[in-house]
């Protein structure tokens, strides 16, 4: 059974409604998962999953959150040669630059993607809602 870990930061609570959606999605393809906020993980957990998923929404100027998930995933970023990954988060503002910057990011650190990132505006709507659950049944 595949180990998979949500890991997420969430201001308002769009991308943590993302977060669950791709854990069922997860669990539902068999997955055996552990959902995180950004303050609870450590790089020294990324050995323990088999891949992982990363949530965190547009912040500022379409950027990552600076004072929690950002420093958490700059001490992932050794640890993402090969593993499997996938990205999700939420906007208010803007065209999803953050994401396009964090998904090069993390194809330059050597992170295997298992499918492409899931963005929505601010709630997530049924669609996003979908292909967030998609995006979990790829971790597996």
């Amino acid at each position: 059974m595949s180990r998979i870990a949500v890991v997420y930061w969430s201001g308002t609570g769009h991308t943590e409604a993302m977060a669950n959606k791709v854990a069922e999605g997860a669990s539902s393809a068999g997955g055996d998962v552990t959902v995180l906020t950004a303050s609870e993980f450590h790089a020294s957990m990324m050995d323990d999953f088999d891949s992982i998923a990363f949530g965190c929404p547009s912040m500022g100027a379409e950027q990552l959150e600076e004072s929690e998930f950002e420093p958490m995933f700059q001490e992932c970023t050794s640890k993402l040669s090969g593993k499997k990954i996938a990205l999700f988060g939420s906007y208010g503002w803007g065209d999803g630059e953050w994401m396009r910057n964090w998904e090069e990011d993390c194809k330059g650190y050597g992170a295997s993607l298992t499918c492409n990132p899931v963005i929505c505006n601010e709630d997530p709507d049924a669609e996003a809602e979908n292909s967030c659950i998609e995006l979990g049944k790829t971790l597996v």
